[in-house]
């Protein structure tokens, strides 16, 4: 088993310079059963398209044409509770929104927790996102894009599997003996579950990664506001107030581990909104998108 790396010469051969979907893995995936190979949607209650089943990962590539690029790129994770992957609205809407700015964008279809498939479940989601990064940066010549400015964000769960790749990057799960590190240049954060803490954390998540009888230390090791150190990236955090699915204190604590370890942050906070509002939150005059942008520029990402 092997990172796809050879796609790229398709992809510089052709000049394809809007998306392509790759499967993350070449070979055997890790960590798999014998569950096959098939990825399922479904509609949800939203009227939304969702996958519900990830047996191969894959990556979608957006990048801008190469005079509109500013050499940025994020991996993007979708969420869905790590039941589900809102691919769409957290996850290629996003990306068409970076290529407007200039920004590479990659879309992670990550596997779901699933013991009937897969061996140690709650590591498979980080496996996954380590494996992105490590491609993204692997193959940062060919894409045109700096190796050091290769952030991700993610929604919701995905904004869990976000903060565990931001502070537990250095664990390289299955690196194969690759040198290519997979710590993000910056991170950002949509409503997202941070802490597995039974009294803030959003159930179904916790419940989907870690199992109904969770071990202290799966709960603590998959807590990332106790994961931060001073060597987590730069992160930028939102979240609507009135967020019944995801308390707004799992961002509120992630922002005081980041102070508490001089970690550059930003939390903004937004009266309405709800919980998976993706790109815009129509219940607020602040768009957390142009905020983002004004806090990349800051840090001179953009």
């Amino acid at each position: 088993m092997k990172y796809l790396f050879s796609t790229l010469l398709i992809l510089s051969t052709l000049g394809v310079a809007a998306q392509q979907e790759i499967p993350l893995y070449i070979g055997k995936i890790p960590n798999a059963k014998n569950c096959g190979t098939e990825n399922k949607t479904q509609i949800n209650p939203s009227g939304r398209e969702v996958y519900y089943q990830v047996n191969t990962p894959t990556l979608t590539i957006y990048q801008p044409s190469s005079n509109q690029s500013n050499k940025t790129a994020v991996l993007i994770l979708p969420g869905g509770g790590y039941a589900f992957l809102a691919a769409n609205h957290e996850g290629h809407d996003i990306a068409k929104a970076f290529v407007d700015m200039g920004v590479s964008a990659f879309v992670l279809k990550y596997r779901l927790p699933n013991d009937s498939c897969m061996y140690n479940k709650e590591w498979v989601p980080l496996l996954d996102a380590q494996a992105a990064m490590k491609y993204i940066r692997g193959n940062a010549r060919e894409f045109g894009i700096n190796p050091d400015k290769i952030g991700v964000i993610g929604f919701s769960a995905g904004g869990h599997l976000a903060s565990t790749l931001a502070t537990k990057y250095q664990l390289n799960i299955n690196d194969l003996g690759s040198r290519t590190s997979a710590r993000p240049d910056f991170a950002i954060l949509g409503y997202p579950v941070i802490s597995m803490d039974s009294t803030i954390t959003h159930a179904g998540s916790r419940n989907k990664l870690l199992g109904f009888l969770s071990s202290a230390s799966n709960v603590e090791q998959f807590s990332s506001e106790l994961q931060v150190n001073k060597q987590t990236p730069p992160c930028f955090i939102f979240h609507a107030k009135d967020d019944k699915t995801v308390p707004v204190e799992n961002s509120l604590k992630m922002k005081a581990a980041l102070d508490a370890e001089k970690v550059s942050n930003e939390l903004l906070l937004m009266e309405n909104g709800g919980h998976g509002f993706g790109l815009h939150n129509k219940q607020s005059n602040i768009q957390w998108f142009d905020e983002m942008k004004k806090w990349l520029k800051s840090l001179k990402i953009i």
